[in-house]
């Protein structure tokens, strides 16, 4: 058994709760700037004062409608600015935040919302208002349910006219940092999602020592970042309620197609992403300059690039290696950093393992990923890079009050002030995820360096065992899979089979420029028979293989023309594989790989 903590150098405050943020930057900095709402096509800048004003009417509304103190209130939403606007209403009308990812079905909405108990829901559209009334009759604790579009929050604020100051206060300042902040539903890859109780507290200690560890990310006096993630997620809550803390202006943006032209006219100086995100910008980029015949311009870029991170690493970048990377500094990595805005010098990444090469890719062209680890049960980072603390390829070392533990079987356990309060109303799962003396069991496989520096290698309950008693993670060879332009998805298998193979799906977006660069069809299902397109995909796995032994290796693979999404069942909502999904609706692919 492994063990590595960092002390706690700062004190939490063990009175108040995430309200107080609010109040204390309109008292301080009225007329700074904390946030940043798109209306008619552009920025408008909303100062903490009125960020103050407007928060503390809506709360109003909510007092007004019967919502009291530890009432759980749902929101359904995109991410945009009214979601932080009501999420910190609710905070000050005392009650509990339960988020649900806008692409949520019906069912999984009427769970949620029956599960927690919730009281009233603000919804953000006549699509999330539908899918709420196909259960509105099993829901007879849900008394209100207002809609963003049809003009909730000024709905609210006439219906708050007559609540005075005094009595709000007294709604604010009820809770503690024992007492709920909000309900996250777990997206869940089996099963009903499950309640993770988060405190007012959890969020107090997450935030006092990320923001002060991460000073250089949020402490510049031009800090600001550009929300693009579900708010629903817990790494998009955090970073929220950490740029309100830090008084780091925030935008929100929502729209995918036009989020490039977001992040120009916005110019983030950080920002936060999911693994995939920076896969697809990596994969988009490189398809392109293919497309454009500066393909191999690109490619010397790109290893010009990992080539000078990792001389860094070692302490020295060779002369001729820094030569190179000024160049194509000019040439080629610049042009990415415009696609972020031209500003951005810091990403967060969380969710999901980055991998080394693109941890040094983008540290190389002057984006340095910051990767960190942690669970919605902790709410978000328990361990971080830092920008003097950094090793690609790692997830970084415990935050200041966290500890690590490897337990004997390789499972990571974690402890600290961030980790929850349990799974409401699930004492069961609460009894088989905490241990009595805080210790809480992550279910990933990982190990932690003599420097402290944690690496995950794979899910305890995704392991697979093959027929010849090896044990394979899965992880490492599917996220080596999906750096490659062509691939959408993928999934190891092999689990007590005579070896290891994989499903295979082409991306969807990508596959077909890829295809047109070279004359041939790009219809994916065209593509998934095309010996060139199989012998493209063959590369890709021989170079996955490379990452493990010769029994661990990919032996067999199937292509499929379908790619695996979010709406078509596959996906959570935070981009993690359905396994259980994935294994019953191929079920007859899989076992091809193995006939004869």
């Amino acid at each position: 058994m492994r063990e590595y903590s960092t002390p706690l150098a700062i004190r939490i405050p063990d009175t108040g709760n995430l309200t107080d943020d609010v109040v204390r930057n309109a008292h301080e900095a009225a007329d700074d700037v904390v946030l940043s709402r798109r209306a008619d096509g552009a920025w408008v800048d909303v100062t903490a004062a009125r960020f103050l004003e407007e928060v503390t009417s809506v709360a109003k509304g909510l007092v007004a409608a019967g919502v009291e103190p530890g009432d759980r209130v749902g929101l359904i939403s995109r991410t945009r600015y009214e979601w932080t606007l009501v999420d910190y209403a609710i905070w000050f009308a005392g009650a509990v935040t339960v988020p649900i990812y806008e692409t949520s079905s019906p069912e999984q909405i009427g769970w949620i919302l029956s599960d927690s108990g919730a009281r009233a829901v603000v919804a953000e559209n006549t699509t999330h208002l539908a899918r709420i009334a196909q259960v509105r009759g099993d829901l007879p604790e849900l008394n209100h349910v207002w809609s963003l579009d049809d003009n909730a929050v000024d709905v609210l604020r006439r219906l708050g006219e007559d609540i005075t100051d005094e009595h709000l206060e007294r709604c604010r300042t009820t809770a503690t940092p024992l007492d709920l902040a909000t309900i996250i539903y777990t997206s869940g890859t089996t099963g009903l999602p499950k309640g993770c109780m988060l405190t007012h507290g959890n969020f107090m200690f997450e935030l006092g020592v990320a923001v002060e560890e991460l000073d250089e990310v949020f402490g510049s006096d031009d800090a600001c970042t550009l929300l693009f993630l579900p708010l629903a997620h817990v790494l998009a809550r955090i970073i929220q309620v950490g740029c309100i803390k830090r008084r780091v202006r925030m935008g929100h943006s929502s729209d995918i197609p036009r989020l490039v032209d977001d992040l120009g006219d916005f110019r983030p100086t950080f920002v936060l992403a999911v693994p995939r995100v920076f896969e697809k910008v990596f994969n988009t980029a490189s398809q392109r300059a293919t497309a454009d015949g500066r393909g191999a311009i690109f490619d010397r870029a790109v290893e010009t690039a990992i080539a000078w991170s990792r001389g860094r690493d070692r302490g020295r970048v060779p002369i001729a290696v820094r030569a190179r990377h000024a160049v194509y500094s000019r040439l080629v990595h610049s042009r990415l950093r415009d696609a972020l805005g031209g500003r951005c010098q810091w990403a967060i990444s969380g969710g999901a393992p980055l991998g080394e090469r693109l941890g040094h890719f983008y540290r190389g062209i002057g984006l340095t990923i910051l990767e960190g680890y942690g669970l919605t049960e902790t709410t978000g980072a328990a361990t971080v890079n830092l920008p003097d603390a950094h090793k690609v390829g790692s997830v970084g070392r415990p935050l200041p009050g966290t500890a690590v533990r490897v337990a004997d079987d390789g499972e990571l356990l974690l402890r600290g002030g961030q980790i929850f309060a349990g799974y409401w109303n699930d004492e069961d799962a609460t009894a088989e995820a905490l241990e009595r003396d805080g210790w809480l069991h992550t279910g990933d496989v990982g190990e932690v360096d003599d420097e402290g520096f944690v690496r995950i290698t794979g899910r305890k309950k995704e392991i697979l065992v093959t027929a010849g008693g090896k044990n394979v993670a899965p992880a490492v060879l599917e996220d080596r899979l999906r750096a490659h332009p062509l691939v959408g998805q993928c999934m190891v298998v092999g689990d007590g089979r005579p070896f290891i193979a994989a499903l295979v799906t082409l991306d969807a977006e990508l596959a077909p420029e890829w295809a047109r660069a070279r004359g041939l069809s790009p219809r994916v299902h065209d593509m998934v028979d095309d010996p060139r397109v199989r012998a493209e995909i063959e590369r890709a796995v021989e170079e996955a293989n490379k990452a493990v032994s010769r029994a661990e290796s990919i032996r067999k693979f199937a292509l499929l023309a379908e790619d695996w999404t979010e709406e078509g069942g596959q996906l959570t909502p935070s981009l993690k594989l359905k396994r259980s999904v994935v294994t019953r609706e191929h079920r007859d692919d899989i076992a091809g790989l193995y006939d004869g």
